[in-house]
């Protein structure tokens, strides 16, 4: 094992590991420590999908579109199957319509399309959406199951890159060259902070000076049902949740109706997303509750409302659950993530809105290319 390192990553969720990535293409020795022995939070509690459409209009969503070209390509490096790519967002209602259709006129709509009542019953065969007016369509995500792709990630990081990876081990303080952790000191010139949702155990008043909470959601693996998607589904709740769509003047309209109509579900930040795995099962969800430290209950109600819009939305009946769990992500209120320097060697990295799988490889291009004054996205995998 390696004595001394160029750079420390806290942390080894998909956040650390595209910082281990970015530093190893520039021919860092790199060392990733976490409390756990593997990936075990927002990272794999996810539905693996690589968000481009919807995101934020600005760096949120350039990032994205970077980061879904780099899982693009590293994911055949690394054994990683991409299950599926693009979403289909069929809308019911009048002012949804409306807001595709803005989204269509802006930079971000390039590529997207709306179909028709009839396009949609030719490219969901397989669904019977409630009332369905048409459906906003995009060829710009892809979706991998996180699972099992974080831990191929990790392989190949150690593989191809020779990263090296201290787990079960909690780091008490970071001051390069010496990261101090429960398994004695490590030796780094210098460290990226990536602590996930942990709010308090390192640097926790630059955290504290970005509001930043803890969103809890409710996740479900369905049952095969016997059809195959042709790529993520979700539906207009979706329209007033992604800031991409809801930061739009005509969605305005849509969140009164969806506060007459849905308002159990505004109040739960429930949305619909539904990706497929290559097993046939279907990862649906989600809702989102916010406190500092968010009870680990997943109410009944809450699955209930989730699986209603996708009975509505998708027009059949939901196939059995065969697996639940909560998952839990940093949140803060006016953005997507940010990036402290707690010391000139030091980089504090936090995504606080839910979007690190569809971001994380293009902040870490942008956090190691000025921690190490270069640009790394001109140099190649």
């Amino acid at each position: 094992m390696t004595s001394r390192f160029d750079l420390a990553v806290v942390g080894a969720g998909i956040v650390g590991l595209a910082h281990a990535w970015a530093a190893a293409r520039l021919g860092k020795r790199v060392v990733v420590i976490d409390r756990d022995a593997q990936a075990n939070g927002a990272s794999i509690r996810n539905f693996g999908f690589v968000t481009v459409t919807g995101q934020q209009h600005g760096e949120t969503w350039s990032r994205a579109v970077r980061s879904r070209d780099l899982w693009a390509a590293i994911a055949p490096e690394a054994g990683i199957a991409v299950e599926h790519r693009g979403l289909i967002l069929p809308f019911r209602r009048p002012e949804s319509q409306a807001v595709a259709r803005a989204f269509l006129q802006t930079a971000m709509g390039a590529g997207c399309a709306i179909l028709t009542p009839e396009d949609v019953a030719d490219c969901l065969p397989m669904l019977r959406p409630r009332g369905v007016l048409g459906a906003l369509t995009s060829p710009h995500e892809l979706r991998v199951e996180s699972r099992l792709a974080v831990p191929a990630l990790r392989a190949w990081l150690m593989r191809r890159w020779g990263v090296e990876f201290r787990g079960l081990t909690a780091v008490l303080d970071v001051a390069p060259p010496i990261i101090r952790t429960s398994r004695g000191v490590i030796e780094a010139d210098s460290a990226v902070v990536c602590p996930g949702d942990d709010l308090v155990s390192l640097f926790p008043d630059a955290i504290a000076r970005h509001g930043v909470t803890r969103c809890r959601l409710s996740m479900m693996r369905l049952a095969d049902p016997g059809f195959r998607l042709p790529g993520a589904v979700m539906s207009d709740l979706g329209l007033v949740r992604y800031l991409g769509y809801s930061e739009l003047p005509e969605a305005d309209a849509l969140r009164g109706v969806l506060a007459n109509e849905q308002p159990e579900h505004l109040r739960h930040g429930i949305h619909l997303i539904v990706t497929q795995g290559a097993d046939g099962s279907l990862v649906v969800g989600d809702s989102h509750h916010y406190a500092d430290t968010p009870d680990p209950f997943a109410p009944e109600a809450v699955e209930a409302l989730i699986l209603e819009e996708f009975e509505a939305a998708l027009g059949v009946t939901p196939p059995p659950v065969i697996e639940r769990w909560t998952g839990t992500y940093s949140s803060a209120p006016d953005r997507a993530m940010f990036v402290e320097r707690p010391a000139p060697d030091v980089r504090l990295v936090m995504v606080t809105s839910g979007s690190g799988a569809s971001t994380a490889f293009a902040i870490a291009e942008q956090v190691i290319g000025g921690l190490y004054q270069t640009t790394l996205g001109e140099t190649g995998l």
